[in-house]
């Protein structure tokens, strides 16, 4: 036995070239879907104070940024409407001329097939009591009155051109109920994003300044519980039987464990939604002076890759790609 070692793992950290050669983890412009607000009757973007640099974008402005998506090599967008009126029973997102299904036929026009338009297929945005279904006359949320007309949001929004459709509100049996309609409407080819692994979480206050959500309570009668994984594997199970072709977790950084759980265990693509509160702690830390920003968004997206996801939806994906270029 030599008295020295003779094997020196630094040697393979000891300049960026040679990291770089050797580093196992990629992060790359096509992994990365940039989420976006579009606000119905905005006539200039409007800054979200719980997400700095974040805004709800105009249809003019949105069409700007999807441009911008697509010329950097973005996999894609998922779009949010904000609208500008709500009713109990979230009648907007049926609208051929409401805020989301607009702005979907606004992205495909100016980006066509050079990225993916995505859509979130929920009430919440569209409901005056913020929840993610029709309620009964309880007051609870009403799994399968709402999965009828999740059906037609997934005909409504493939008509406006969405390439993909992202169902996220954990109703029971939303994919099948989506899949059947999209299928029946002649939408054979229209990708099914599945919200499959959405956790109630403390990390999504700043998502509902965004969309102006109208939500008392909580969500926790159908988003899952944190303490549980096992449950996220039905859940995944469940979607991909009923025909999801992508899954996704959401939130990501408190569910790294889950995300690699769901990849050693399905065949299809995997996603994770990097969430407004991961985004907010970052920004908020930052601007404080306590962390190096750039530096910690590039290691945040990178731990998510790391953990197994396929593709990442982040706030920081435009930002990412000049990151990434100038590394």
């Amino acid at each position: 036995m030599p008295g020295f070692p003779e094997v020196r793992p630094r040697r393979l950290r000891s300049s960026a070239a040679v990291r770089r050669l050797v580093a196992e983890t990629t992060l790359e412009p096509r992994q990365l879907i940039l989420p976006m607000f579009i606000r119905e009757d905005a006539r200039e973007p409007i800054a979200i104070r719980s997400m700095p640099g974040v805004v709800q974008h105009t249809r003019d402005t949105a069409r700007k940024a999807v441009a911008e998506a697509a010329s950097l090599g973005l996999g894609g967008v998922m779009l949010f409407g904000v609208p500008s009126v709500k009713d109990p029973v979230g009648s907007g997102a049926l609208d051929p001329a409401g805020i989301l299904n607009v702005a979907i036929a606004d992205a495909v026009a100016e980006a066509g097939d050079s990225l993916l338009v995505m859509s979130d297929l929920c009430l919440d945005e569209f409901t005056s009591h913020g929840h993610c279904g029709v309620l009964d006359a309880a007051g609870r949320v009403d799994n399968d009155a709402t999965l009828s007309i999740y059906a037609e949001m997934g005909v409504a929004q493939a008509s406006a051109g969405a390439h993909v459709v992202g169902p996220s509100g954990m109703m029971d049996g939303q994919v099948g109920a989506v899949r059947t309609a999209l299928d029946a409407a002649g939408f054979i080819d229209t990708v099914i994003l599945a919200y499959a692994v959405k956790y109630a979480s403390a990390f999504f206050g700043p998502f509902r300044e965004a969309v102006d959500s109208s939500l008392t309570g909580d969500r926790k009668t159908y988003q899952q519980d944190n303490a549980n994984s096992r449950d996220a594997i039905r859940e995944v199970d469940l979607d991909i039987a009923e025909g999801a072709d992508i899954v996704m977790v959401k939130p990501a950084l408190a569910y790294l464990d889950i995300i690699r759980q769901v990849r050693d265990h399905v065949n299809v693509p995997v996603a994770a939604y990097n969430i407004s509160g991961e985004y907010a702690m970052v920004e908020a830390a930052a601007a404080n002076g306590w962390i190096d920003r750039e530096a910690a968004i590039v290691e945040t997206l990178t731990s998510i890759r790391r953990a197994g996801a396929d593709t990442i939806l982040t706030y920081w994906a435009t930002e990412a790609v000049h990151l990434l270029n100038h590394r």
